[in-house]
């Protein structure tokens, strides 16, 4: 990649996405700062499912040391049945995507990924504590004021605060996200305590009636991360966090398989996650100031791929820019958006569906769609081409 004027890029969010950017920016040539409203660099939540279209790109920004140390390469990837534990379809994991990719697909502690990528950032260029409150395009630079005091002057300004985006409120008006009608119980269970259970090294997806659980390792195979949904009609924060205990997990997968139950039973600690979502936006960028992850795009993570497309809108931000020089940056902002929006959305939208498909019940639509995937599976690294070979570091050919 060519480097550039180091332009000045503010990138507000110390996420997944919002590292990602800042490291592929920092490469690039550009003069990068982090603003994070958080007084530590924290990710809340256990593992994900790292898909080698996004493991491509941290590897190709040179965090591939970090990576092959911490997580864990699937062997298989295993759908199964709520209650008898019937396979539903099963494919090769690894090292199938690394022959095909170049990239494996991986599975991660999100607390372990967050550290990795931010071992490519000079951490003095990461201001935490810094809770944006406001900001105003002045045509030849963005500025941006926070509740601390701090005021910052930056040629580009990145919004890569969350689903609760204070830079999207401030381009396109406030909004509050809807409550997608699921919530999931998180849990991380010591590895030694399932030892019995003989699990493959491989991700594990049980689907049922209102309802479907996964497991996988993390931690270098130290823990095994679970994360079971389950349909609820309402969503009080307060009630679900007073009640985010391990029977209330166990009751919720009350009849499913006993292996389910077993690994429930086998955490210290359950947490409570309610998932939101947003109709997707009708645009990104407005003149210097541009969006990224969950900001613009949040998206069920029924297709895996949530974290991974934040991984994805960093690269392609850089990439973008770098491509632009000294171009006017609103254009290239505009660029970016384009390039990215219709592969986000399709994938909102089939992560949308299958939030339906994971869930149905017991019946005719059941068994139909069981069928479908014996005949052919729709989770193989052949099945997924067209989502996993594309390099975000690259701008597609015009």
């Amino acid at each position: 990649m060519p480097r550039v004027a180091p332009h000045r890029i503010a990138v507000v969010g110390a996420g997944l996405g919002g590292l990602t950017a800042a490291v592929a920016l920092r490469q690039a040539g550009f003069d990068v700062e982090v603003y994070e409203q958080a007084p530590e660099l924290t990710e809340v939540g256990g593992g994900i499912n790292m898909a080698p279209n996004a493991v491509g790109v941290l590897y190709r920004l040179g965090l591939g040391k970090g990576l092959d140390r911490e997580a864990v390469r699937p062997l298989s990837t295993h759908q199964r049945r709520w209650h008898d534990g019937r396979t539903l379809q099963r494919a090769p994991l690894n090292p199938r995507c690394e022959e095909l990719y170049g990239a494996p697909h991986l599975t991660v502690h999100r607390a372990d990924l967050l550290a990795i990528i931010a071992s490519g950032f000079p951490a003095e260029r990461i201001h935490l504590g810094h809770r944006l409150v406001g900001l105003d395009d002045k045509g030849d630079r963005v500025e941006g004021w926070f509740e601390n005091g701090a005021h910052i002057t930056a040629d580009v300004l990145v919004g890569a605060d969350g689903i609760n985006s204070t830079v999207r409120a401030a381009l396109l008006g406030e909004e509050a996200p809807r409550f997608a009608g699921c919530v999931a119980y998180r849990g991380l269970v010591p590895t030694e305590r399932i030892a019995d259970l003989g699990l493959e090294i491989g991700s594990q997806s049980w689907v049922g009636p209102g309802g479907h659980f996964v497991h996988y390792f993390v931690s270098r195979g130290r823990l095994l991360n679970f994360v079971g949904w389950t349909e609820h009609d309402t969503w009080n924060r307060e009630d679900w966090t007073d009640r985010a205990t391990i029977a209330r997990a166990l009751a919720a997968f009350v009849g499913w398989h006993p292996q389910i139950c077993r690994i429930i039973a086998a955490a210290d600690t359950c947490f409570i996650w309610a998932l939101f979502d947003r109709e997707p936006l009708p645009r990104w960028s407005i003149g210097r100031t541009t969006l990224l992850g969950d900001a613009c795009h949040p998206m069920y993570p029924f297709m895996g791929q949530g974290a991974a497309q934040a991984i994805e809108d960093g690269a392609m931000l850089a990439a973008c820019l770098a491509a632009g020089g000294a171009a006017d940056p609103a254009q290239t902002l505009r660029r970016y958006e384009e390039v990215r929006r219709p592969r986000v959305t399709r994938l909102q939208e089939m992560s949308r569906a299958n939030k339906t498909r994971f869930h149905l019940p017991d019946g005719p639509a059941q068994e139909a769609r069981d069928a479908e995937w014996a005949q052919a599976g729709d989770r193989s690294p052949e099945a997924l081409r067209w989502l996993y070979d594309f390099d975000a570091t690259e701008l597609p050919k015009c």
